[in-house]
């Protein structure tokens, strides 16, 4: 009988494939090239996750929990007090800087795979969760449930947009003067409450 899978491992391999995964991109990888990328046996995959698929159900997760992890963490994220537009461009800092790079590239390639049907699983709860995810700070801050998920949509799409222009061009000084625009448009809307 197999032993059964401890949950820190698991996490601990998780995030393992994910740095791999935003090293190699996640459009080819296999689970033996991935396994090796990581030093361990495409058995210690298997072990944690039943199939491929499993895995990118898991990296999806776990890629969710990271970015709320880290929005949460961003200063003001609780404080109805501080606009939104200051945590979206905390938050583009942050995604853009050294330390998280590769991991804002890997989220562009997931869904530019998702949107081009190429993920072999529906990528849709990945995008939505965020949109829920980001609603919940915009009615924190007086929003109406019936429009916040509408502009978190709104706002995600121009943020990972933006954020896709900028790494295909380089062109920080337009792409930051659109996010300027951004935030003023969520800021408004929120002063506005809708």
């Amino acid at each position: 009988m197999p032993r059964p899978a401890d949950p820190q491992r698991r996490r601990e391999v998780l995030d393992a494939v994910i740095d791999q995964l935003a090293a190699t991109g996640i459009g080819s990888f296999s689970l033996r090239t991935l396994a090796a990328g990581i030093g361990q046996s495409t058995r210690v995959l298997t072990h944690h996750f039943a199939d491929k698929n499993a895995l990118l159900t898991a990296v999806l997760a776990r890629l969710d929990e990271r970015q709320h992890t880290a929005l949460r963490s961003t200063p003001g994220w609780y404080d109805p007090a501080v606009k939104i537009g200051s945590l979206v461009r905390s938050a583009w800092e942050r995604n853009l800087g050294s330390d998280e790079l590769a991991m804002t590239q890997l989220f562009r390639e997931i869904e530019g795979l998702a949107a081009a049907g190429r993920l072999p699983l529906p990528g849709a709860g990945f995008v939505r969760g965020r949109a829920e995810f980001v609603a919940s700070c915009l009615v924190r801050r007086g929003l109406p449930d019936s429009s916040a998920l509408i502009k978190a949509t709104l706002l995600n799409s121009g943020f990972s947009s933006l954020q896709s222009d900028y790494l295909i061009t380089g062109d920080r000084q337009r792409t930051e003067a659109a996010l300027d625009e951004l935030c003023a448009w969520i800021d408004s809307c929120v002063d506005q409450r809708g």
